[in-house]
């Protein structure tokens, strides 16, 4: 198989363990950078070159493309799959994902459990608004934020009512959620891999947050998540149309709650902290798809 990557850096953990997992197991793997990929558009007629050379005869193609580059990583993304190249997050599936309010309504509509969630934008209806919602602690989070940036917690409705009025001044897209105080800041990432859960952990947040993500000095330690878990975690992935993502789900008094479905998921925790080649099982998987696909 040939294999694309689509990432910025490739010295990163995840770039290189994928590389590693494809070369170990027989196939060629090229990371490209997305924003040096350029298309040609016409009818019936999609090309793109990169560094002045064609793109061509790719198998496969793994989107690594971060949250600053969504919109033109999934048109590169979206050229490659017009061009048949497999890839098992497509690019219309990285932008449900992203966008945390329409994720949020596409699982809430296939009766997947969430934390409660309230959206809107007139200032004239912050109050109603939060009475919807309930009374404080609230977690207002970016809709478009990522490793943990852009979620903020409220303990009374006056900072509720502040926080929102700011970001509404900053023209800034946002949701409001009920916090799960049982959780006790902890959650629980799952990785899925072609309709599996692979390897799960559980996150702790430090000290005096309530964030749990790595990136933010949160502690992991491999846990057995339970078959509801993993059978939600994979639903939410399938409703999505994501073939590989993290799931991230809290443990609440009503069972699992869905927080965030990840489209780009980073390895090195999860591989660190269960010992389990997520990467090989990544590769595999693709391989097997690819090879069904055509």
């Amino acid at each position: 198989m040939k294999l694309a990557i689509l990432s910025r850096n490739s010295k990163l953990y995840s770039t290189r363990r994928l590389v590693e997992a494809a070369r170990e197991h027989g196939h060629s793997a090229r990371v490209l950078d997305p924003l040096r990929c350029y298309m040609r558009i016409a009818s019936g007629s999609f090309q793109m070159h990169y560094m002045g050379k064609p793109i061509k005869g790719y198998d496969a193609v793994i989107p690594r493309i971060g949250s600053s580059v969504t919109r033109y990583g999934t048109a590169v993304l979206r050229q490659f799959e017009m061009m048949g190249t497999y890839t098992p997050n497509p690019s219309d599936a990285i932008l449900r994902a992203r966008d945390k309010l329409r994720a949020h309504q596409l699982l809430a509509a296939q009766g997947i459990d969430l934390p409660i969630t309230v959206f809107g934008d007139n200032p004239d209806d912050t109050v109603d608004l939060l009475s919807m919602l309930g009374p404080p602690p609230h977690v207002i989070k970016l809709n478009e934020g990522a490793q943990g940036a852009g979620v903020m917690l409220t303990e009374k409705p006056s900072a509720s009512r502040s926080v929102i009025e700011a970001l509404r001044g900053l023209y800034a897209n946002f949701v409001v959620q009920e916090f799960i105080a049982e959780a006790q800041g902890a959650d629980l990432r799952c990785f899925v891999v072609g309709g599996k859960v692979i390897a799960s952990m559980r996150r702790q947040a430090p000290e005096g947050d309530f964030r749990s993500n790595l990136h933010r000095g949160g502690t992991a330690e491999p846990v057995e998540s339970t078959e509801e878990e993993r059978a939600v975690a994979v639903r939410a992935a399938q409703v999505l149309g994501l073939g590989v993502a993290g799931v991230d789900l809290i443990r609440s008094q009503r069972g699992p709650l869905v927080l965030e479905v990840n489209s780009t998921p980073g390895l090195e925790g999860i591989e660190g902290v269960g010992g389990v080649d997520v990467a090989g099982a990544v590769v595999e998987h693709i391989a097997e798809a690819a090879a069904c696909s055509g």
